[in-house]
């Protein structure tokens, strides 16, 4: 007889990014060139220096068990990057160390959401974040924030999702999938909001924090309003910036009882993070941060790029992503136009044409939760690009209405 599983993991669904990329592999193992824009991962390798830290914490014998809440020094690390970016103030008791920042998400959420909670989650938004809510229990509380906001979530918006089970906001700034970013003015006008609201947390989710283009800055909101300290918990890891996504580091900066449930949730999971990872992602958030920048200046080409071919296309809206490395373009216009097989009437069934006949792997925007769109990955090379966009244009030409 089979093991049952539970109803909870029955419903959820795998990642989609993962998924598509999934799909990407198997159709490259039969022989398929494709070309991929599916996941967020930087192709660029992490940073020599970084690297040879992690080597030499190896060869040193730093394969042993740290604490659940990771090592002192790179909690120190982290206070004194959140002090010299973010303008905070953290002491290393107000700090976790976990493997990825997705861990933490997921460990804070199960630390304080009972059921029939509410979690207010901006649209579009990164796709595992209304799963993480259901998996613990609660209800994620969608809100649309269209092109006409800058893909920003706006204060009246807010102030109609919050209810007296709202327990969490969550917010990713700079945006999968959209690159839009909270600066100073668009968090004081949600802080507004917020501190009408009392009951409800805030979870910056700062993955890309470091990957914004044409001097913005992306904003944390207890920098602005000291007193968002106790109700805010600051999300961010070495993956993106850095080049370290097999690396497996994120952390959390927020309110020490938090932080401590974190550690014991963490101390019954996974136990703790890498030891030499650890040690290698001190030496990223100490060395030098030039490699960081000189990885930003080609981000910011491929995304002049790829908007500029995108807007090229008949049918085919591009907005200028402020962060992160995606393009987020409104396809609208092509829905109800008729292919190979009939009409194509959804943005699930355009990535499925663009594979099938121009062999482009996409991401659609339903799975980030804004139908009509899709997403792209600009973390890939010129060349890519250039063919991909190429390929998308033919494809969508031979397109009838």
């Amino acid at each position: 007889m089979a093991i049952a599983l539970s109803k909870k993991v029955q419903a959820l669904k795998p990642s989609a990014s993962i998924a598509a990329k999934q799909r990407v592999t198997e159709l490259q193992a039969q022989g398929r060139t494709i070309l991929d824009f599916t996941l967020g991962e930087p192709d660029q390798d992490t940073p020599e220096a970084i690297i040879e830290a992690g080597v030499s914490a190896l060869r040193g014998g730093d394969t042993h068990y740290t604490g659940s809440a990771g090592k002192l020094d790179l909690r120190k690390a982290i206070c004194e990057k959140l002090a010299r970016d973010n303008a905070v103030t953290y002491t290393p008791d107000e700090i976790v160390v976990a493997a990825g920042a997705k861990q933490i998400i997921y460990e804070a959420f199960a630390a304080t959401l009972e059921s029939g909670d509410e979690v207010v989650i901006p649209a579009p938004y990164w796709v595992s974040y209304p799963d993480i809510v259901r998996l613990n229990g609660a209800v994620p509380v969608i809100v649309e924030c269209p092109p006409e906001t800058g893909f920003r979530l706006t204060p009246e918006a807010l102030e109609a999702a919050i209810t007296p089970k709202t327990r969490w906001l969550i917010v990713n700034s700079p945006s999968n999938p959209s690159g839009a970013v909270l600066e100073r003015e668009h968090w004081a006008a949600l802080i507004e909001v917020l501190e009408r609201h009392p009951h409800v947390a805030v979870m910056t989710d700062e993955i890309y924090e470091k990957i914004v283009f044409d001097g913005i800055r992306n904003c944390s909101p207890v920098s602005l309003a000291p007193g968002m300290k106790e109700r805010c918990l600051i999300v961010n890891g070495m993956s993106k910036a850095y080049a370290m996504t097999g690396w497996r580091i994120g952390y959390a900066a927020g309110p020490a009882n938090l932080i401590k449930a974190i550690i014991k949730l963490i101390g019954q999971s996974t136990t703790c993070t890498t030891a030499f990872a650890q040690t290698a992602a001190v030496e990223a958030l100490r060395g030098d941060q030039k490699p960081i920048a000189d990885m930003v200046a080609i981000y910011r080409e491929r995304r002049d790029l790829i908007v500029s071919m995108l807007n090229d296309i008949p049918g085919v809206t591009c907005s200028t992503p402020g962060g992160a490395f995606y393009v987020f373009p409104d396809i609208r216009p092509l829905l109800g136009r008729k292919g190979p097989d009939g009409a194509i009437d959804t943005d699930l069934e355009l990535v499925t044409y663009l594979l099938d006949e121009a062999g482009v792997a996409v991401m659609d925007g339903t799975s980030y939760g804004m139908p009509g769109f899709l997403r792209l990955s600009f973390a890939t090379s010129t060349a890519t690009i250039r063919s991909g966009c190429t390929a998308i244009g033919a494809a969508i030409a031979k397109l009838s209405d």
